[in-house]
């Protein structure tokens, strides 16, 4: 020693690597559009689970999947595993697909969305790369801020991602709620932390109704849609399942199709929910003169109805029509699914729900 005092180093400030992006998110689409057939979509999430065991179906036509794992076992990357899906998709089922991929199930979901369709997009795991990527979106883009919370944080100037990130999580608390708070100032600085796992594909009930003559009169085909609607309503009920949401897909004379989905605000088999829904995607269309050859309706995320819960409404004419609905489906059981139904489907033939 020579008399001097010695100074340790001082440690540097540890700042955790940012995560690689590991996570795909496959948007599956036909080379000649329209709608992906169950089929298909099956084949495809078998197709992906050729990389990695962990994939997570999100139908009708996406997953998620977490190929961490599948880098050292293929010794390629996410890109090169992603250009191989795509090329395998095609060849094998005619399907292209579309590719984002993030640290993160948001972060590849939104890459996949930053963009037209096909291609591979990838959110880079560089400090400030994922804030860089937010920065400019609107705050509607984030996944899981829906359109009221948007115009929530609008209203305050939180229009983009940017600026949400930037405000302070106890203004955001203050603004939308404790939790919902959190988990937005999370979102915007990129942050997901949901688990990307196997889960089996939701199950789903349909039915098609197909006209006789092309069909010219949006009445009649509400009419259709009601016959359809009042059907899955009872298959629902009778197998004592519920649905998160309801796909509408129109049929045309020359042979194309339109396909819209709405999610209900919670899982329901209330035939008045199913057919106002299908109602409400119908009109959305603005047919007006088309040559409709048929529709089809699909009870989509299948989960038990008694692991669901109903929001009380108070409703009388709600309650009453519960009650009806319990006692055709009473009738029904003694007499048969044609024993009674509304009155507007009366003519109609009652579809096979499958």
């Amino acid at each position: 020693m020579n008399g001097r005092t010695h100074l340790s180093a001082v440690p540097a400030v540890y700042e955790p690597e940012p995560p690689a992006p590991t996570v795909l998110y496959v948007h599956f689409h036909p080379v000649a559009g329209g709608a992906l057939g169950e089929g298909a979509y099956d084949g495809l999430l078998a197709l992906l689970g050729e990389l990695t065991p962990l994939v997570q179906a999100l139908p009708p036509d996406a997953a998620l999947a977490e190929v961490r794992g599948a880098l050292r076992y293929f010794g390629h990357g996410p890109q090169e595993l992603a250009a191989l899906l795509r090329v395998r998709a095609l060849a094998r089922y005619g399907a292209d697909c579309t590719v984002g991929i993030g640290a993160n199930p948001m972060l590849a979901r939104m890459a996949a969305q930053d963009g037209p369709a096909g291609g591979i997009r990838t959110v880079p795991a560089g400090p400030g790369a994922a804030a860089a990527f937010l920065a400019r979106k609107p705050a509607a883009a984030l996944y899981g801020v829906g359109p009221a919370t948007a115009r929530t944080l609008c209203t305050y100037g939180l229009d983009s991602v940017g600026r949400i990130a930037a405000t302070p999580l106890p203004v955001l608390q203050r603004i939308l709620g404790a939790a919902a708070g959190r988990r937005i100032h999370e979102l915007a600085h990129g942050i997901d932390p949901t688990p990307v796992g196997p889960a089996a594909q939701a199950r789903s009930m349909g039915a098609e109704h197909r006209f006789a003559a092309d069909e010219l009169d949006p009445e009649y085909r509400r009419r259709a849609l009601l016959t359809l609607a009042d059907g899955l309503g009872a298959g629902l009920r009778e197998s004592g399942q519920v649905a998160r949401g309801l796909k509408l897909t129109v049929r045309y004379a020359d042979g194309s199709s339109t396909t819209r989905t709405r999610a209900f605000a919670e899982p329901t088999a209330h035939t008045p929910e199913l057919t106002a829904t299908a109602y409400v995607l119908h009109d959305a269309l603005g047919l007006q003169r088309a040559r409709v050859r048929a529709v089809a309706l699909r009870a989509e995320g299948l989960t038990d109805a008694g692991h669901a819960a109903h929001q009380l409404t108070f409703d009388p004419a709600d309650e009453r029509a519960r009650r009806i609905e319990e006692t055709v489906d009473k009738v029904r059981e003694l007499f048969g699914p044609g024993a009674v139904g509304p009155a507007a489907t009366l003519g109609t033939d009652r579809p096979e729900v499958a």
